[in-house]
């Protein structure tokens, strides 16, 4: 904060920087199907299998992952002093996760083409960790805020069943895999987008 109580430039500009990052992230994943090989399906295959080893056009899909990690390791800095210390060291775990995900790449779903299982492995922990890192962090921002204001915001809400009821129903719809694990995709960049856009401190 600056002397007169507003937020400081520096938070304000980086807030600024990391939404305008999530925006280029989040049309990097949208577009990353396009360069996909014709056997690969939205709905069916995931973001995961668009940035997959050895598949042309996986460096866009990588590239999203990249950036929304740092973009969201950037919010959590800017948001310190309102997440707290554990919210801020889960969503900036969910960051250094994400950007694992974007150095190491799933194996394709295509079958015959070279792989590496130990690079599926570790992309495999990066991503299933993430999803952990990011229901938990949510919910002690959102505990912070309740016990700050009395209230509960729709976001939240939505955003931590998501992570819990999403990941089930895609053990059960497996020809909706991709739209399913997309829509989980949008709510991370809305909750990310609404805290980048959140008055820092």
């Amino acid at each position: 904060m600056s002397g007169d109580g507003e937020p400081s430039p520096l938070g304000a500009g980086a807030a600024s920087a990391a939404l305008a990052g999530l925006v280029v992230s989040s049309a990097a994943l949208v577009s990353a199907p396009r360069l996909m090989p014709p056997s690969y399906s939205w709905l069916a295959h995931t973001t995961s299998e668009s940035a997959a080893q050895g598949v042309p056009g996986a460096w866009l899909a990588r590239a999203g992952f990249l950036l929304l990690g740092c973009c969201v390791i950037v919010i959590a800095v800017v948001r310190r002093a309102r997440w707290g210390r554990w919210g801020v060291g889960l969503h900036a775990a969910f960051g250094a996760l994400m950007i694992a995900t974007g150095i190491f790449s799933a194996r394709p779903w295509e079958p015959g083409l070279p792989f590496s299982p130990v690079e599926d492995l570790l992309h495999s922990v990066a991503a299933t960790s993430l999803g952990f890192a990011f229901a938990v962090g949510v919910v002690l921002v959102a505990w912070r805020h309740w016990r700050d204001t009395g209230a509960w915001r729709l976001l939240d809400v939505t955003a931590v069943t998501a992570s819990v009821v999403l990941p089930l129903a895609m053990l059960g719809f497996e020809p909706l895999t991709g739209a399913l694990q997309r829509v989980m995709f949008l709510l991370a960049y809305l909750w990310y987008g609404r805290e980048a856009c959140s008055r820092p401190q």
